[in-house]
Formats: structure tokens, sequence, C-alpha cells
């Protein structure tokens, strides 16, 4: 009988390291900055407004914590009118800045061509100012005796603004109409940077598409671009609403003390009354409020893919 040769036995398996716990936390380490960051300028200055709103007592005599949640409601029933004008001042002001941005990041988008660059940096170009300045401008613009008053004279628009209640008189300053067009300048950039970014991403194609189909400009606009923008849409409505219900500087230096927002009485309680509580209750209502809405605004406009 042959011989039976046994196999050679296998040699053995190269032992693998587990990897290193060390390179687990990397990650971890990066965020670490950044989680502290959020921990110190914004939990812990929210805890301590969140102990403020709940305090009684006086400046003189020294404020305590006595859970006294009654703040809210007298803060709100006070100051109500305060918060429904600002939702309204933001809100017009941000159609608007929808109304003049969409346009205008449109050209950016599909026919600036070669000037696109240019024109991003005009839009762009009043952040090298200051917010200050760029609102003090307007009342220079907006005076009683300016070329825009007596534009809208002429045009008999002061009339429908005057009905309306946006104006008074021949006078635009220390108007609704106003703060409301301070509003709109100030934060236009903030309506068309996001609507630029989502209408560039739009696939030329789909155009080309919807006219081999024979759908009119009007039709693809409003069945391809429009739908395929709204992540734009949405972050730029957001960008500007959430803002511009908090401004204080608009309505303090174009406005009246018929037009103040709850930012003003904020402000005033802060700064000038020097009620902390109240001042502390009426910023937390005013985040939850917003809050509130952005997120009813988000839910019904049908996309979470926000730019």
């Amino acid at each position: 009988m042959a011989a039976v040769t046994e196999a050679p036995p296998l040699a053995p398996a190269p032992e693998t390291k587990p990897p290193r716990k060390r390179g687990r936390l990397v990650p971890y380490w990066l965020l670490l900055p950044g989680i502290l960051w959020l921990i110190v300028f914004f939990a812990l200055p929210m805890i301590y407004q969140a102990s403020t709103s709940v305090q009684t007592g006086s400046l003189e005599e020294g404020y305590k914590v006595t859970w006294h949640f009654a703040t809210y409601w007298d803060a709100l029933s006070e100051y109500w009118p305060q918060f429904v004008r600002s939702v309204l001042y933001a809100a017009a002001a941000t159609v608007l800045c929808l109304l003049l941005g969409y346009p205008l990041a449109y050209l950016i988008a599909f026919r600036a061509g070669r000037w696109r660059n240019l024109i991003m940096v005009l839009v762009i170009a009043p952040f090298f100012t200051s917010f200050l300045i760029r609102t003090l401008a307007w009342k220079t613009i907006l005076a009683d005796s300016g070329p825009v008053v007596s534009t809208l004279h002429t045009l008999h628009v002061l009339d429908v603004t005057n009905w309306l209640g946006w104006t008074s008189g021949d006078r635009v300053l220390a108007t609704p109409l106003a703060v409301v067009c301070g509003l709109t300048y100030n934060f236009l950039p903030f309506m068309i940077l996001p609507l630029y970014t989502s209408l560039e991403r739009i696939d030329g194609r789909l155009h080309e598409a919807a006219g081999d189909l024979y759908a009119k400009p009007w039709t693809t606009f409003r069945k391809v671009t429009f739908p395929l923008s709204m992540p734009g849409v949405v972050s730029g409505t957001l960008l500007t609403f959430i803002p511009a219900a908090g401004d204080y500087v608009n309505a303090e230096l174009l406005g009246s003390t018929d037009t103040r927002m709850i930012g003003n009485v904020i402000q005033t309680q802060f700064l000038r009354i020097l009620d902390y509580p109240t001042a502390a209750a009426l910023s937390f209502i005013l985040m939850a409020a917003i809050l509130l809405m952005v997120t009813f605004y988000i839910r019904k406009s049908g996309t979470e893919d926000l730019v």
C-alpha cells in the first residue's frame, strides 16, 4: 500500500489587534469644542434666564427664585399687542423678501452668466457695513422732503397706505411702512442666498425635458422649478422671519411708540426699567411662540430637505 502522506499543518492565522479605543474617541474629541461652546454660551444663559423669569424682588433688595410663574401671564396679558405687531411686521417683511428675492435668485442661477459673481457681491454688499448704519440710512431715504416720499405722493400710493393704516398723512417715517421697509432691506440677503443655492442645484435638463413635452414657461416654473426650490424657500423664509420677529433696531430708529415691537419691550425691560423677571419671561414667550410657528410651518411646507 502506498504510504499516506499527511498534509502539512496550516500556518496559524495572524493575530488581528482590536482597534484602538483611542481612535474611536477621535470624533467625540473633535465635537467637544463645539459642545462646550453651546453649553457655555447657549445652555447656561438659557438656564439662567429661565431661573430669572420665576424670580421676585427688586434690584435694590435682590432677586430670589420663588417660582412665580404668574410673571408669564402678566407679561403676556400686558404686552400681547407688541407680540401680534411683531408677527405681522415680520410676516410682511418675509413676504416682501420672497417676492423681491426669488426673481433675483432665479436671475443669478439661470440668466446671470458671467455677471453672476458680480451680482452675488452686490447681494452681500450690505454685510460690509454695520446693521445700525444700514438702518440709519433709511431715515435719509424716507425723509419727508426726500424723493421717495414725493414720488409716492405723486403716484397716490400714500393714499392707499394711509387707508391701510401703514402710513400717516404725507409721512413715511415713524410708521409701520418704514419699519417693514427697514426689515425687508436688512434681511433680504438671508432670503436670496438660500434661494440661489436651491435653484442652482436644479438640473437644467429637467427644463429641457419639460420643453420637449410642450410645457409653457409658466407651466415649467409651476411644475418643475418652484417645487424643486422649496427647500430654499423654506430656509429663506425662516432665516428672514425669525430674526425679524425679534428685531428692535428698525422699530427703534424708523418707527415710533405706536410701532414698538416685542424686541423693543424686552430691551426696555432689561436696560431701562430693570425688570429682569418680566424681560426674561417675555424672551421665553417669544422663543416658544416662534418655535411653535416654525414647527407648524415646516410640517405644512412638505419638505424637510432644507438648504
